[in-house]
């Protein structure tokens, strides 16, 4: 049955005037069209959010059922993230795509990882010698998106280290590139950073060891950074875990937790685009991307971080980024100006997906 045809009026974002759309068979109609019901006037409507870092199939012990992966798309949909960029999961999610009611979703197949250097069942575990190799299989499981893990506690080291050697990762990245895929990497730490940066990466998840090094060549290069500020409140409690036996960690995670603003406001003024996504999945819920958009407002304006989890985010990941005549019908609508208040974000007021009313 065809989904009812639909009307909006309201203010439309990022050009900021007042408009009517349709929403017909699926796209937006900027014509009036006959028997549309009508179910938003006054509101803000934006392109649908983007979580561009988020985790669906994945809890803390590994992959899930695809019920539990339903849930996560459902409560990152009514949330109004209708754009997943999923960075790592070793749940087989295509399923999704077939599901015209749950996110679209982008994925990076499996996080590439040395054995015993990351958390337990969630990556593709190689030594360096095998991490071409590993990039391929990775690229022909996601949608253009590798993930490697940068960086983690080395035990022996007692503090945080490169996983992968620099050549190694370099090596690594230019085969993705022949494969048409770009790639990016869980890094908390400097030297990682630094290194990852240095052999070509596309994006930086996390970031809190940024240099100014790492952010000329970032900005230069237009690397991308998804800084998953709510994720980053867990520092603490990771430092805490650490500390009896691995105090350089501890006292590292924390420098690092206290610095992260300051070079974040500095990545945001040297030209580093800068994306919302919510590392939700393992150890955060998802439904998050209201609050991960307001939290990057502690380093860059209100209008930039809407930009950095909807039409910013959508062009980024090379989607349709506007609602402009027969552009997908993905929207989210609020009664209050995010730009003034960007609380509301919590609450949408209306959800349109693949053309039908949602939320």
């Amino acid at each position: 049955m065809r989904a009812p045809r639909l009307h909006l009026q309201g203010t439309v974002l990022p050009d900021g005037e007042q408009h009517d759309l349709w929403v017909v068979d699926g796209v937006i109609r900027t014509e009036p069209v006959t028997d549309a019901v009508t179910i938003s006037r006054g509101g803000f409507i934006l392109p649908g959010l983007v979580d561009a870092h988020c985790h669906v199939g994945l809890d803390s012990h590994g992959a899930v059922p695809d019920s539990t992966s339903e849930a996560q798309a459902l409560a990152d949909r009514d949330s109004g993230a209708l754009l997943l960029r999923d960075a790592g999961s070793p749940a087989d999610t295509r399923w999704i795509d077939d599901r015209p009611d749950l996110p679209r979703v982008i994925r990076a197949g499996r996080h590439l990882a040395r054995p015993k250097r990351y958390i337990r069942n969630y990556a593709d575990e190689v030594e360096p010698d095998y991490l071409v190799a590993a990039v391929e299989r990775q690229v022909s499981a996601g949608d253009g998106w590798v993930k490697l893990v940068g960086d983690w506690i080395d035990r022996e080291l007692g503090d945080l280290a490169p996983l992968w050697p620099q050549d190694v990762a370099a090596a690594a990245i230019a085969r993705a590139h022949e494969l048409g895929a770009r790639v990016t990497a869980h890094v908390f730490g400097e030297q990682a950073l630094e290194e990852l940066v240095a052999a070509g990466i596309d994006g930086i998840e996390h970031g809190t060891g940024l240099t100014e090094a790492a952010i000329a060549t970032m900005a230069k290069r237009q690397v991308a950074l998804v800084p998953t500020m709510v994720q980053l409140e867990n520092f603490e409690s990771f430092a805490a875990a650490g500390e009896a036996r691995f105090p350089l960690y501890a006292k590292h995670m924390r420098s690092l937790y206290a610095g992260r603003l300051e070079r974040f406001g500095q990545a945001l003024d040297a030209g580093v685009p800068i994306y919302a996504g919510t590392d939700a999945g393992g150890y955060q819920p998802h439904g998050l991307v209201g609050a991960e958009m307001a939290a990057l407002t502690r380093f860059c304006s209100a209008e930039y971080a809407l930009g950095a989890g909807s039409w910013r985010a959508r062009r980024w990941l090379g989607r349709p980024d506007s609602l402009s005549e027969g552009a997908p019908a993905d929207l989210v609508v609020f009664d209050h100006d995010p730009r003034t208040d960007i609380g509301v974000l919590r609450t949408p007021s209306a959800i349109v997906l693949r053309g039908a009313r949602v939320g």
